[in-house]
């Protein structure tokens, strides 16, 4: 007797995912990571970071963390343009910080096409890599607000990545844990 395949496996009743939804903290590597597996997959990468209002960026700019209330047009608009707007036979990879299962919920609410990888790091890691980032508007003293409000998926909603390593390395591994899983 065999096993069923982990949530994340491709299979006849899983299928190939259309959308991937890169999630994590600020400054775990969505971006970088993201952009990596696009390439890898053929696929269009989005930053869900440039859809933010204007507004929304002034607030985190100014160390104000986003509000429930920011955040949902910001992820209706994610959801609507970028998620519904990939049609069937493309691939998108979304690199959002979805940092609650709400969220998460608003982005993937009733469709079976969509993986979730949650790059998962320590603080120290990625306050130091924040540290060393220049010219993004969210600066390194809103990452305890993130990790304060970052629910950590399941091992049933997506597969958790570590950071640790390259960017190559990590996309290795994502790929091999969700692809070959």
């Amino acid at each position: 007797m065999t096993a069923d395949p982990p949530p994340t496996a491709i299979t006849d009743t899983n299928p190939a995912p259309r959308i991937w939804l890169v999630m994590g903290v600020s400054g775990c590597g969505k971006t970088a990571v993201g952009k990596s597996l696009a390439a890898s997959l053929g696929a269009t990468f989005v930053d869900a970071d440039d859809l933010h209002p204007p507004e929304n960026k002034a607030k985190m700019s100014a160390k104000i963390p986003l509000s429930d209330g920011d955040r949902a047009p910001w992820l209706e608009k994610l959801r609507r343009d970028v998620i519904d707007n990939t049609p069937p036979g493309q691939t998108t990879v979304l690199a959002c910080s979805a940092l609650k299962r709400a969220y998460r919920a608003v982005l993937m609410s009733g469709l079976n096409d969509v993986r979730l990888v949650y790059l998962h790091g320590s603080f120290d890691l990625i306050s130091s890599r924040l540290a060393a980032r220049r010219g993004h508007f969210m600066p390194p003293d809103l990452l305890r607000s993130q990790f304060a409000t970052l629910e950590e998926p399941s091992e049933a909603e997506g597969a958790t990545i570590s950071i640790e390593g390259s960017v190559e390395e990590v996309t290795a591994r994502l790929l091999e844990a969700v692809l070959r899983s």
